[in-house]
């Protein structure tokens, strides 16, 4: 995917022990993440079906406000790594902070419109009148874990920067096992209901934060690098972030767009289609965790001046994402009949499921090229890039799509669009990564 030279035999050994010693406990806490929704959903579901309705419209609602600042994380794993590769670690550690700053800031804003607009944001989601109540209490309460969870996002980056991604398995595995402990003692023990699942799942967040917190800040003690506030450098992490925040925006809209197409051709092919989808969130899970690694291994190199090094692990990175993708792949093939029984007994919804199934699998692949080079550029610093390629594939997605309905196939077509999407996302970052202009060496891009 880059030019580079044939990899000597220890120097692809050595990639390989790093990123399998980055990417495994990234994918760790990578999945204990939505197991906090998990927890939620079984806990209160016992409460009743208005309930859970409300707990669906509130999460769903409060994922998105974190997701879109996932670039906390991407933009300062960056940054930080590159300033490690330049042997500057008070530097580092700096950087990692004004990325806390900011997302301290981003939460209280997120604060501000999600309290007093709560109703109105529930209301415009379509949550019915039983379920409203419920769904507006929860996410009131869950907005102040907002701010937490955005520092957690931040601190993750600036550890995963420092190529330590075993403390944020650590921490979401705990933070995990306290919310659900919290949750049952205070929906039933002290008989909150719904709300007690909301204050349990803000303690526990306040808590992953207040551990994250404590450890980047004894590194930064420990190296001499200042806590305070810098004007200059949140407003770096800020333009820094703002490319980042493009992208995924653009990839939202994407699922979004299919989602929405999905419903529309009837009920067998949404329920079949959020199952799929499910499936697709599982595995990008194990491809994202390789991508982790890329971010902090490219970043240290190009920050060490070292662009045969960066070469050389991006070309051992894409054959991982290769190698994972076909594992990926032939494992959703042989578990496809097995798969489905346990999410449905309806056969309509089996048989929109299994072509759509099969599609993923193909794809899987060109999802660990895609996945990679995602985080090789990240690592690079090369955001703008990343931001303008995915608005050029949304341009792309969207009609094809959109004219599901219109010309047939059903939701099998759906996700032939995006298998597309993800063919078109690869062919931009193969022509970046090709052309070598994301190599830019030096302590900062």
């Amino acid at each position: 995917m880059t030019e580079a030279p044939d990899i000597p035999q220890a120097t692809r050994r050595r990639h390989d022990r790093e990123i399998v010693a980055l990417a495994v406990p990234a994918f760790g806490a990578l999945v204990a993440e939505p197991l906090f929704v998990m927890a939620d959903s079984a806990i209160v579901g016992h409460l009743g079906t208005a309930q859970l309705a409300g707990l669906g419209v509130a999460s769903a609602l409060l994922t998105t406000a974190v997701s879109v600042f996932v670039f906390l994380a991407y933009a300062t794993t960056a940054a930080v790594a590159r300033r490690v590769g330049a042997g500057d670690l008070p530097a580092a550690l700096r950087q990692g902070m004004d990325g806390i700053w900011l997302a301290l800031l981003l939460g209280i804003a997120v604060i501000a419109v999600f309290l007093p607009l709560a109703p109105g944001i529930v209301e415009l989601f379509g949550a019915s009148s039983t379920a409203a109540p419920y769904a507006t209490s929860y996410l009131r309460i869950s907005a102040l874990g907002i701010p937490p969870m955005l520092i957690v996002l931040a601190a993750t980056g600036v550890l995963r920067g420092l190529h330590d991604t075993r403390t944020p398995l650590y921490v979401a595995v705990a933070g995990f096992v306290t919310n659900a402990a919290l949750n049952a003692g205070l929906v039933y023990g002290a008989g909150l209901g719904i709300a007690g699942s909301a204050w349990g799942t803000v303690i526990a967040q306040c808590g992953m934060a207040a551990v994250y917190l404590t450890v980047v800040v004894r590194g930064a003690r420990r190296h001499g690098a200042s806590l305070r506030p810098d004007a200059a450098g949140i407003r770096a992490s800020a333009q820094a972030g703002v490319p980042l925040l493009v992208r995924t925006l653009s990839l939202r809209a994407m699922t979004m767009i299919a989602t929405a197409v999905a419903a529309r051709l009837g009920d067998a092919d949404i329920a079949a289609h959020q199952i799929v989808l499910s499936l697709w969130n599982l595995l990008s899970f194990a491809l994202d965790a390789i991508a982790i690694a890329g971010q902090a291994i490219i970043g240290r190199y190009l920050g060490a001046d070292d662009a045969q090094g960066a070469r050389q692990a991006c070309r051992r990175m894409v054959q991982w994402g290769i190698a994972t993708g076909v594992v990926l792949g032939v494992l959703v093939v042989i578990a496809r009949p097995l798969f489905l029984p346990l999410f449905t007994s309806d056969s309509g919804v089996k048989d929109a499921a299994l072509p759509a199934l099969l599609l993923v699998a193909l794809a899987q692949p060109v999802c660990g090229i895609v996945f990679v080079l995602d985080g090789v550029l990240m690592g690079a610093g090369d955001g703008p890039y990343l931001a303008g390629a995915m608005v050029v594939t949304l341009v792309i997605f969207a009609p094809v799509a959109l004219l599901v309905p219109t010309l047939g196939g059903g939701l099998t077509a759906v996700w032939a669009a995006m298998a597309l999407m993800m063919t078109v996302r690869m062919l931009t970052l193969w022509l970046r990564t090709r052309s070598g202009r994301w190599i830019v060496t030096g302590a900062t891009r």
